[in-house]
């Protein structure tokens, strides 16, 4: 099995846990727009903080793990439950920085 480089820092937002979205596809529960644009599925979801502040956000990142679209949450558990609302089976997936 290869290892996957995720960075560190997405934007200036500190990657707390990553899964790689390939093994799953999107329940379609959810849609993604930026611009009135529909996005495909994501490569990656990140887990993220932003120094100073509260709640975690989910990144939905391309390939380079940059991120198109993100969502909000209140804790780590509910942005992984997010994550599993839109791509069954993930929760297995994440790893932890």
């Amino acid at each position: 099995m290869f290892e996957i480089e995720v960075p560190d820092m997405i934007g200036k937002a500190r990657v707390i846990c990553y899964a790689v979205v390939n093994l799953w596809l999107p329940t379609g529960n959810t849609q993604h727009f930026v611009s009135s644009e529909l996005q495909a599925a994501a490569y990656g979801l990140a887990i993220c903080q932003y120094k100073s502040g509260d709640g975690y956000y989910l990144f939905y990142c391309n390939s380079d793990w940059i991120e198109f679209v993100d969502t909000w949450h209140e804790t780590i558990d509910d942005a992984k439950d997010q994550a599993e609302y839109e791509y069954a089976g993930i929760a297995n997936s994440w790893n932890c920085k």
